[in-house]
């Protein structure tokens, strides 16, 4: 049966928890839900809907076992039979953090305490439609029914923000949403989509972009575009990046290149992307944005399976091609142009996360607290193990009292007892430093990190 005091293993972190952590609102800085879903706030199918309509951790799982695709991404099978299938699994998933997120899941959601398996199944089953029916769960009611005070979705420059400034105008709930601006498709300059993203990004804008000069003229006034719903986070998902110097006469020429189709080499792709990643940098200084640089993926890893079931379907892997130093020369270059902003980094290979910690803390600077900062542990990091390996590594290096904790990263609505899981790793982290006597400055202390940490750090540094 689900219990209470899970994770916690030490009066001291249960107290922590149950007193200061656990009714905090939640700030969801960095996710992937889509505005149209919240927007239309349609009352889900039921939990198969809930679950697997797009939750690629879950999907992952379910191939491990042999599962065949049409019970998990096939459009020709039904949400109750993807569940059911999925339900089998369940109890076999000891250690998983998939395990732990469902119980939480049924546990906040519908008040099930018993674990999910192939014999009781069915009967979860009727019970939590009946319960989506009756409560009329939509996209919404999940936001508001977990003290959601604020979600960043994450979008293209090009996108038209229509659902975000539909749910303003329409004043639809009292969270607050808005969205990360992620230039990607216009920093992989050697991939197909460039050349028609190109003039996709000029006619979005308004204007004419046959320099890179003019695409970045671009791309701020998109930037400014998306200020206008109140957004002020900035996202970029870094598959590699080998910092390689620059000049403004080889970044016209390799822009020229790019638009045209012409084969680049391997270092004025380096070169495009150290140059491309400094300039944004410089934007979000302007406007007061935070820059997010998520490090490390392996897109597609199985590519012939993503052909033919999707991308972010499940087939993507971490990787730890990009240097310390090549990110550490981004940021020096912003900060000798006295235009470093705000910056959240996120490692994906945690094997590593030491270095990172030492990076982001040799480029903070008054007065802004935690100028340069590791976000959560995320993908393929966010469980027990991978939270905890943070603490417990980092705090050596850089203050955990200042990070600004959780966010899903998520494409599932019911995701958000990711934030109470954290906040109870936290918590008995911070209890057995208290009960080895590491930690002896007193509980208002111990509440004011617990608080910052959870809730306090994130409405700051986003400026909420």
């Amino acid at each position: 049966m689900f219990h209470e005091d899970l994770f916690l293993t030490n009066e001291t972190g249960k107290r922590l928890f149950h007193e200061y952590a656990k009714n905090l609102p939640i700030i969801d800085y960095h996710c992937h839900l889509q505005p149209k879903d919240i927007y239309e706030n349609k009352v889900f199918e039921d939990l198969g809907e809930m679950w697997l309509s797009g939750d690629h951790y879950k999907w992952r799982v379910m191939r491990t076992f042999g599962i065949e695709e049409k019970y998990i991404t096939g459009k020709e099978t039904s949400y109750y039979e993807k569940y059911m299938k999925f339900a089998e699994i369940m109890p076999q998933l000891a250690g998983n953090p998939i395990y732990i997120w469902c119980a939480l899941e049924l546990k906040r959601f519908f008040g099930i305490d018993e674990p999910l398996c192939k014999e009781n199944a069915e009967e979860i089953y009727n019970r939590t439609k009946a319960m989506i029916r009756e409560r009329q769960m939509t996209p919404l009611w999940c936001m508001e029914h977990c003290n959601v005070e604020l979600v960043s979705t994450t979008e293209d420059p090009i996108d038209t923000l229509e659902y975000h400034k539909k749910l303003r105008e329409e004043k639809k709930t009292d969270v607050k949403i808005i969205s990360a601006f992620r230039p990607d498709k216009a920093l992989y300059i050697e991939k197909p989509a460039f050349q028609a993203y190109i003039p996709a990004l000029a006619q979005t804008a308004g204007m004419q972009v046959e320099t890179f000069d003019q695409m970045m003229e671009a791309l701020e006034a998109r930037l400014l575009y998306f200020k206008e719903i109140g957004t002020n986070v900035s996202d970029s998902g870094i598959e590699e990046l080998y910092w390689e110097d620059y000049t403004e006469a080889e970044i016209d020429i390799i822009f020229s290149k790019g638009i045209e189709g012409k084969k680049l080499t391997r270092q004025e792709i380096d070169k495009y992307r150290s140059c491309f990643v400094v300039r944004m940098g410089q934007l979000y200084a302007k406007h007061g944005y935070v820059m997010q640089l998520h490090i490390g993926t392996y897109q597609g890893a199985n590519k012939s399976r993503e052909a033919s079931v999707g991308a972010a379907c499940g087939f993507d892997c971490l990787d730890d091609s990009t240097p310390v130093k090549s990110v550490g020369e981004v940021l020096d270059r912003l900060t000798k142009l006295g235009q470093l902003p705000k910056t959240i980094l996120y490692p994906l290979d945690g094997m590593k996360i030491e270095a990172w910690a030492v990076l982001a803390a040799g480029f903070c600077e008054g007065p802004v607290r935690a100028k340069v900062q590791l976000g959560a542990p995320w993908w393929f990091n966010d469980h027990v193990y991978g939270i905890k390996r943070q603490f417990e590594a980092c705090a050596n290096l850089y203050p955990v009292a200042l990070s600004v904790g959780m966010l899903t990263d998520s494409r599932s609505f019911l995701s958000y007892p990711r934030f109470e899981l954290y906040r109870r790793v936290l918590c008995d982290y911070l209890g057995e430093l208290v009960e080895r006597h590491e930690y002896f400055s007193g509980e208002e202390e111990l509440k004011k990190i617990v608080e910052n940490v959870c809730y306090y750090n994130a409405k700051e540094f986003f400026e909420l």
